[in-house]
């Protein structure tokens, strides 16, 4: 069993070969070197009329060629699953979340997994995940994986940060429209038969201010879409970020919550975030103003929130995202044995609750699917870990076609004092084309293309490293 920092074990062989597909793209460039990084040479993009571009990549193939298993859970959209064939993966896919219980009886089966948001990728689970090399969450958020456990069983994940932003910030637009004007009560009204024809308490949006707490990449965008609309936009971020068009941010929470007729949420879940939004900051909000949640569900007190609404503090909200959310559809699934304010919460007016579809339109899945099967290709491929959120970042240039006899060294180790100078000795009989090492936390990641090896080299090379007390996992691709 394989080293592991602060003493969590992880069982998982110490040499794990990985993926025999071909995969033609360059990996994409790595972030200029950080304080803990190592290179001997650096890479670079793919720039039409490069070398690269007129001399093909190598595809790379691992020294045991078995068939690598891919499990896409969710309803991952088709244009990934179809990605993931052509690269040469056996695919298994669900429409539905799995339980810890299905994962534990079968993840051992596999060598990657895509999810979305609902299915829990625990301690337990990556316990039994022997083969598993990586994971892709097919959505913003990676909470539902332990990023942690799961670097130290030198498995990265990737997520799609970018993909679904604009359509969550349209989500957002149609909320403040539809909150401003009780426009879902009347809907319901009408479908039920009653004529309710009202104007009191309605409102343009036009002048409006509304307050964004989280000026990332989804803020940002509907900071633009608002401004159009005639709104006043204010936000607040714990980063000093330039603002687009007259957006103006301010020094904190309160100052927003104070001014703001609107206030949407856009952060990630993190001790810090968790119930951000509790009973001192309701009290901080205008009297009328309206809440609107599309990003974790444990970043609002719900509670507090309800008694907000009852008391008539606020006029209204708009959920997406709950603490606790059903695995599947169905009727009944959203009720207070999942959380015991569901029926409390469903019965107050001007109250507009949606099933976390602020990711799901076409666009953004397709975008989501492209983005992260892309990811994992390149990490199986060719060992990039670039966009990794849990893992040190590390690229090398693609071997091109014409380089024989090369071998690309992939090795997730312990981060201590010595390992390189241990990994340089063994490659020392060797030419060393390239390296490259970088480390996160307790996490260190060396990739290195070694020239001139034949194949009782290239087994000695794996047997050697793999052997190293430091060793997470060792993958040699050829």
């Amino acid at each position: 069993m394989s080293s592991q920092p602060h003493g969590i074990s992880i069982p998982r062989s110490t040499s794990v070969q990985t993926s025999t597909f071909a995969h033609n793209s360059p990996p994409t460039n790595f972030r200029a070197n950080s304080i803990n990084s190592f290179s001997t040479s650096p890479s670079h993009s793919f720039i039409p009329g490069s070398v690269t571009e007129v001399r093909q990549s190598k595809a790379l193939h691992p020294l045991d060629h078995a068939e690598l298993r891919l499990l896409l859970l969710e309803n991952i959209s088709q244009d990934a699953v179809k990605a993931f064939k052509d690269m040469g993966f056996q695919v298994d896919f669900h429409t539905k979340a799995w339980s810890e219980e299905e994962l534990l009886a079968n993840i051992g089966n596999y060598h990657a997994i895509g999810i979305r948001s609902k299915t829990k990728i625990t301690k337990n689970v990556l316990k039994k995940a022997s083969k598993l090399l990586v994971i892709g969450c097919f959505c913003i958020g990676t909470n539902q994986v332990d990023l942690e456990v799961a670097a130290r069983a030198g498995i990265p994940v990737f997520n799609s940060p970018f993909s679904n932003s604009r359509s969550v910030a349209e989500l957002v637009i149609s909320e403040i429209v539809a909150l401003s004007r009780q426009l879902v009560d009347r809907a319901r009204e009408l479908r039920e038969g009653t004529w309710n024809k009202v104007s009191k308490n309605c409102w343009e949006i036009r002048g409006k201010t509304l307050g964004i707490v989280g000026y990332g990449h989804i803020g940002s965008q509907l900071s633009v879409l608002a401004e159009a609309f005639g709104m006043k936009v204010f936000y607040y971020d714990i980063l000093n970020l330039m603002p687009l068009g007259s957006a103006t941010q301010v020094e904190t929470l309160d100052d927003l919550l104070a001014i703001s007729d609107f206030v949407t949420l856009h952060v990630p879940e993190l001790p810090e975030t968790i119930n951000m939004i509790s009973v001192p900051q309701l009290e901080k909000m205008k009297t009328g103003a309206y809440l609107i949640n599309n990003a974790r569900g444990k970043v609002v007190d719900i509670p507090a929130l309800v008694n907000a609404l009852k008391t008539k503090k606020l006029a209204g909200c708009a959920l997406d995202v709950f603490p606790s959310e059903p695995g599947a559809n169905g009727p009944n699934t959203f009720n207070d044995q999942l959380n015991p304010w569901a029926s409390e919460l469903r019965q107050l007016p001007n109250v507009i609750l949606t099933p976390h579809i602020g990711g799901s339109t076409e666009e953004a899945q397709r975008m989501i699917g492209y983005e992260v099967s892309s990811a994992l290709g390149r990490y199986l491929s060719y060992g990039s870990t670039m966009g990794a959120v849990n893992f040190p970042e590390v690229d090398l240039r693609p071997i091109s076609a014409d380089q024989t006899s090369f071998v690309r060294v992939c090795y997730v180790h312990v981060n201590q004092p010595g390992v390189l100078r241990k990994v340089n000795e063994i490659l020392s009989d060797h030419n060393v084309e390239k390296q490259f090492s970088d480390s996160k936390g307790n996490i260190a990641y060396l990739m290195a293309d070694i020239s001139g090896v034949n194949d009782d080299d290239v087994h000695e090379l794996q047997t050697k490293i793999s052997r190293t007390s430091s060793n997470i996992i060792t993958r040699l691709l050829t």
